[in-house]
This record gives structure tokens, C-alpha cells and sequence, in this order.
């Protein structure tokens, strides 16, 4: 069993910044990718950030400058800083976790956290 337990989410103003976190737990023997999607109501998911445990990063034309996506491997956790947020940024935050759950297991399985509602209203 593994969880993804996020935190952070909240109601901000326009311009505001935000810092997210997601910590994994449970059945773990390698994290190869954490990230963080976001779905607003009637649209698709759209990956927002994602680091690798070799820390190659990516983001989302639309954040770069703006967000930044870090990862403390020790303790299985990745942290999404959000700055100067917009309101067509509202949604629902999810983590990811790319997770080979034990040394028998040559596959990665994606885990998703239960999601942190971000709102950005004046």
C-alpha cells in the first residue's frame, strides 16, 4: 500500500503565493517521479511540474518563472511553490509519485494523492 497525503491548499488573492506538499508513504523501494497536476471543473488534468529523483525538472509553459517544484528524497516529498498566482489557476492540485514498490517489482506504478483545492479569487 502506498499514500500520498498532500497539504497547503487554500483561498488566496490574485498575485498571491501558495507552497504545496505531498509526502509518500508505505510499500516504497524507489519514487523515480514526483509531480503535481491540476484539474479545474469541466477540464482535463494537466501536469503543472515534475521532478525526477535524478532532478530533472519540467513544468508547464504557462508556470515557468512563476512556480518552482522541488523534492526531499530522504523523506519521499515534493513541494510546489506558487507565485503570483492567477485565477484561471483554480483547481484541484494532485500529486503523483511514479513508485516501483519493491525490489521484485521491475515496473513503476503511478499513486495519486486525494487532491488540495487551490483558489485564487479577489
Amino acid at each position: 500500500q502506498v499514500q500520498l497525503v498532500e497539504s497547503g491548499g487554500g483561498l488566496l488573492q490574485p498575485g498571491g503565493s501558495l507552497r504545496l506538499s505531498c509526502a509518500a508513504s508505505g510499500s516504497i523501494f524507489s519514487i523515480v517521479a514526483m509531480g503535481w497536476y491540476r484539474q479545474a471543473p469541466g477540464k482535463q488534468r494537466d501536469l503543472v511540474a515534475a521532478v525526477t529523483s535524478g532532478g530533472t525538472i519540467d513544468y508547464l509553459d504557462s508556470v515557468k518563472g512563476r512556480f518552482i517544484i522541488s523534492r526531499d528524497n530522504a523523506n519521499n516529498t515534493v513541494y510546489l511553490q506558487m507565485n503570483n498566482l492567477e485565477p484561471e489557476e483554480t483547481a484541484v492540485y494532485y500529486c503523483s509519485a511514479d513508485i516501483r514498490p519493491g525490489r521484485l517489482f521491475p515496473s513503476t506504478y503511478r499513486y495519486w494523492g486525494q487532491g488540495t483545492q487551490v483558489t485564487v479569487s479577489s
